[in-house]
């Protein structure tokens, strides 16, 4: 393999061990994080080095990739005094993992142009235990030249990479992936709770039903921690809260209509309100157990 210089920035419970696959395949790897407690114990655990600053991570790296929290994050880790472009060399590639806007994206594309840098946005699906094992789905936006340069080292944590289409395509591909989530989510919810009020075994209901046309990931995944009334794990309603603003926001821009996703939105509200919001997403039924 031809080993490359990396730089990752950001390392919570997904670029954590994004970055350990890049490690673990050969690449030298440069990690930032916002704590350096963390990024001290990824090189204790995978090697590599640390640095203090995303710049400082992002010198003389081929390839830059960051995964951070919203918007604001991307543009001081990218954009900023100390950020990413203001070390990264002509000819480089930037590639931004972060759930972000595809306003944001465009932003940093045209920065990073300005630069001679190439960038991606590519944000993931398949939560933590698709990076842990390698195994996320890889929404690219960009354009042809670059994507072609940075998808065999995207696939070293990816069961799938594919560009969508220019700068910010990726990122709207993401939005279309949470949107389609939090309806089954709710429709998941009303299912799990209907089968336990009308006296069914709802595990029993959910191994029977995943074998026909209403099999989803979420039914496989998380249908059984639903009846279960487990919740303490995966991904966030605070960042699934963050994701439908995005996706929100973008429909108000384009015209399109999201009742169900509106409406999904403030039901994850409402867990909020009780305190749920570092349950996982499926914690939506809560809502209908509890009467609303």
């Amino acid at each position: 393999m031809d080993s490359k210089t990396v730089a990752f920035l950001g390392l919570g419970v997904m670029g954590y061990p994004m970055a350990g696959h890049l490690a673990g395949a050969g690449h030298r790897v440069c990690v930032y994080n916002r704590t350096p407690a963390k990024a001290a114990r990824w090189v204790e655990q995978h090697g590599g080095r640390s640095a203090a600053t995303p710049a400082a991570a992002a010198a003389g790296a081929e390839f830059v990739l960051m995964c951070v929290g919203n918007d604001d994050d991307v543009r001081a880790v990218a954009l900023g005094a100390d950020g990413a472009l203001s070390a990264m060399k002509p000819g480089a590639v930037l590639v931004d993992h972060t759930t972000a806007s595809a306003a944001v994206a465009r932003e940093v594309h045209a920065a990073a142009a300005a630069a001679g840098v190439g960038f991606l946005d590519a944000p993931v699906s398949g939560g933590q235990a698709g990076a842990e094992n390698g195994k996320l789905t890889i929404m690219v936006g960009g354009d042809d030249a670059v994507y072609a340069r940075a998808e065999t080292t995207l696939a070293h944590y990816a069961r799938a990479v594919t560009l969508m289409g220019g700068p910010g395509s990726g990122q709207l591909t993401k939005m279309v992936n949470q949107i389609c989530i939090a309806g089954l989510l709710q429709a998941l919810s009303e299912g799990v709770n209907f089968a336990t009020r009308a006296g069914l075994d709802a595990d029993r209901v959910l191994d029977v039903i995943s074998k026909g046309a209403a099999q989803s990931w979420q039914m496989e995944n998380r249908g059984g921690t639903m009846a279960s009334d487990k919740f303490d794990f995966g991904f966030a309603v605070d960042w699934m809260r963050k994701d439908l603003a995005i996706c929100i926001a973008e429909a108000r821009s384009n015209g399109a209509l999201l009742p169900m996703t509106a409406l999904v939105d403030q039901f994850y509200a409402a867990l909020q309100a009780r305190g749920g919001g570092r349950w996982d997403t499926s914690s939506l039924v809560r809502l209908l157990r509890d009467g609303g």
